[in-house]
């Protein structure tokens, strides 16, 4: 059992422990110095979103008015974004150093020891170096931009950003791929150079081949006209091959890049409606069937 004595000294230290905590809720210098700091904190951080912004709004001007620099418009892009990137962990490491200063935290001891933490960090970190060190040769030698159309192992898709340690693929279906640079071994650009649509029509056998020639270059020829993204006229090659059932039509044409795809869907559909409109027929399988007939003795 407690002993009056103890009682008293467990309710003496309450007492002081009590006092100690009022004093600290109701001392007014105190509170002001917090106050102050907080708001110099608000302000480090409301004036780093404004320096941010700015600077990232000088950055699209410039991107904006690239017609008046001597680089393409693709490494101009992507130079952009990256400078956005560059600036936007240049003002967040300069706003938590702000922040130190204002806790009065010493930054020699501090540098001193993030010298060598990242020392040690360097020696587990050789990927994230091999990442930066990647992306870096990727823009520098242009290997591709943002807005391209790449694949790289088993991933294609248009680029929507080079960061300093990722790229990110966006596929046609819109998942988002998102590569450390360092994996990036080989790739394939498919918006460096002009494309090749190439157009594969089957004409039956018991057609004209002269007259599905003929319809089929007035038809593409047409399209030619009416499609921008046709750099010039298409070129029928002739028979391409003999089938068991078709003959093969084949018809080439030079485009912009990437759009040999959707230009060989519109001379697909055309052709069809020209043959439809000519009566040209365009072989499906067929069952015929004989019946012998037995003459009876």
């Amino acid at each position: 059992m407690l002993t009056k004595l103890s009682v008293k000294a467990i309710a003496s230290k309450i007492n002081t422990v009590w006092d100690k905590f009022t004093d600290y809720l109701i001392d007014t210098d105190r509170w002001i110095e917090y106050s102050i700091i907080g708001l110099k904190i608000i302000l480090i951080i409301v004036l780093a979103k404004i320096a941010s912004k700015l600077l990232n709004k000088a950055i699209k001007r410039i991107a904006d008015e690239k017609d008046r620099l001597r680089f393409n418009p693709r490494r101009t892009t992507t130079i952009m974004r990256l400078m956005g990137n560059i600036v936007n962990y240049a003002i967040s490491f300069i706003m938590v150093m702000m922040i130190l200063a204002v806790f009065a935290v010493p930054f020699g001891p501090l540098l001193a020891g993030a010298g060598v933490v990242g020392l040690a960090i360097g020696f587990g970190a050789q990927s994230l170096v091999k990442d930066i060190i990647t992306g870096f040769f990727i823009i520098f030698e242009d290997q591709f931009a943002v807005g391209d159309v790449i694949q790289t192992g088993s991933f294609k898709g248009t680029v929507d950003e080079i960061g300093l340690r990722v790229t990110r693929i966006k596929s046609w279906t819109g998942e988002m791929h998102i590569i450390p640079n360092g994996s990036i071994v080989e790739v394939t650009n498919f918006s460096v150079n002009n494309s090749i649509a190439v157009v594969d029509i089957s004409v039956a056998y018991e057609m004209n081949i002269d007259d599905a020639i003929q319809i089929i270059k007035n038809t593409v020829k047409e399209v030619s006209l009416l499609n921008e993204n046709i750099l010039t006229e298409p070129e029928v090659l002739g028979i391409q091959s003999l089938a068991a059932s078709e003959v093969i039509i084949r018809v080439t044409c030079e485009c912009k890049p990437n759009q040999q795809y959707g230009v060989a869907r519109q001379m697909n559909a055309e052709i069809k409606k020209s043959f439809d409109a000519n009566g040209i027929e365009i072989p499906y399988p067929r069952i015929v069937s004989y019946q012998r007939i037995e003459k009876a003795e």
